[in-house]
């Protein structure tokens, strides 16, 4: 019978045994919150920033943080309004110059030619199209779109402002003559 209280009573302590110790560990870590000369825990509140060490991020890190999670949020959602509405020339636009603000024009070229397969020969997406041809150094292609828009509106003051532009930054003196005088 002896045998069998010894039994009963290991289980019984190592279940004591690894409560108190389990308790001691959970305990210790708090120990290092409070210290001998502070006896209490600070119920200050500390703000955000301070937190978070923004007091010494520079400024323009900042700016530019803000301006990529701004750009970030915007860029999907006119992204989401373009799969709704392929043929939203304002939303191709609009996320065509974000694109290039961050020096991703081919993306925009991408976005613009998927409107131009929705809206064929839009104005404004044709203009927008070789506006991005003429930041990537491609002014022959730009100068054929501004060519090919204003033959459906010759008038348009935009369109021969860009086209002379793109002459140019093409260095073509002779050419951007020939143009005025259209």
């Amino acid at each position: 019978m002896n045998s069998h209280e010894n039994t009963g009573a290991a289980p019984l302590l190592s279940f004591r045994l690894n409560t108190v110790l389990f308790a001691v560990l959970a305990i210790l870590p708090l120990g290092g919150c409070a210290s001998w000369d502070k006896p209490v825990l600070s119920v200050k509140e500390t703000s955000p920033p301070e937190l978070l060490g923004a007091n010494h991020i520079d400024p323009a890190m900042r700016e530019r943080i803000l301006r990529a999670v701004g750009q970030d949020s915007q860029e999907r959602a006119l992204r989401d309004e373009l799969k709704q509405h392929p043929d939203n020339v304002d939303a191709a636009i609009h996320l065509a110059k974000a694109l290039l603000a961050q020096e991703r024009p081919h993306e925009a070229l991408q976005v613009l030619d998927n409107v131009l397969v929705a809206v064929p020969g839009n104005l404004r997406a044709l203009n927008a199209k070789g506006v991005v041809l003429d930041v990537e150094g491609r002014h022959d292609a730009a100068q054929a779109l501004y060519r090919q828009a204003l033959e459906s509106e010759p008038g348009n003051q935009m369109l021969h402002h860009n086209l002379n532009l793109s002459l140019a930054f093409d260095r073509k003196p002779e050419r951007n003559a020939l143009a005025q005088s259209r």
